[in-house]
């Protein structure tokens, strides 16, 4: 890394706060920890600047939905947010990445990775709609984010099976357009063997993905999506149209640096 990264951990105790900032500190982070309170790290960031908060999604006095929207009427530099959870709360996460948070993890999970997830999340600044680099081959990582913030949008939620195998048919098919043209004997087959499972079982997980988003996810976000196909009782999408329609809107916001 150029620069050194500011991570303000919004926790203290031993078993959590301390040991997430020892991690940290071993990959190259500069870290800061302060209490589990939402008033008292709101109070960091104002004086500390950090890039990156880290902080759970229910503490006393703000939670984490309230956090942010403080900082961003009141704090002169926005840092990025990761948001914890000690359980998957659907709602709940879905509200705080509509804040502004750029990824949410459930608790337990390893140091090691957070370090990993905000590396990638600095590579560039998700609020700016960044260009992909010129080669998806070689920026992996960053798909990965772009990818997961798209369908965490979209509303489907990260507990289940045909999130992971949606997420990873996405990333396929933005690196190899021919994923798209042969989705029963190519698409599922190549998502299957990753995870170990059959290509009948990697569909029927995505097209239950597919119809949560669909039936509980956020009718404006749908259309700013997927259009007239939402309000016109043409039903949901196909498991292939989803994912290319997730492709093309890629592929067309980065198209300056990206190879169709």
């Amino acid at each position: 890394m150029t620069k050194k990264l500011k991570i303000l951990i919004g926790d203290d105790s031993e078993e959590y706060g301390q040991r997430c900032a020892q991690e940290l500190r071993s990959m190259g982070f500069f870290c800061i920890i302060r209490p589990k309170d939402g008033e008292v790290i709101l109070e960091a960031i104002k004086d500390e600047v950090p890039d990156v908060v880290v902080t759970d999604l229910w503490m006393p006095r703000y939670d984490a939905i309230e956090l942010i929207r403080r900082t961003n009427k009141s704090a002169s530099s926005k840092p990025v947010f990761i948001v914890a959870a000690s359980f998957d709360n659907e709602f709940s996460l879905r509200q705080v990445l509509r804040e502004g948070a750029a990824y949410c993890m459930v608790k337990p999970f390893d140091f090691r990775m957070l370090g990993d997830r905000i590396n990638q999340i600095m590579g560039y600044d998700l609020f700016e709609e960044p260009a992909l680099p010129s080669s998806v081959h070689n920026t992996a990582p960053d798909l990965e984010v772009i990818v997961t913030e798209m369908i965490h949008q979209l509303g489907v939620p990260a507990h289940i099976k045909g999130y992971h195998y949606l997420r990873m048919a996405i990333m396929y098919s933005v690196q190899d357009p021919e994923m798209l043209e042969s989705v029963t004997k190519l698409m599922y087959p190549t998502v299957a063997k990753q995870f170990s499972t059959t290509p009948s079982r990697v569909e029927r997980a995505i097209r239950h993905a597919i119809e949560i988003a669909w039936d509980r996810g956020d009718i404006d976000i749908l259309n700013s999506f997927f259009g007239y196909t939402v309000n016109t009782g043409k039903g949901k999408p196909t498991n292939s149209e989803f994912i290319a329609l997730i492709v093309d809107k890629i592929k067309l916001r980065y198209k300056k640096t990206v190879a169709v």
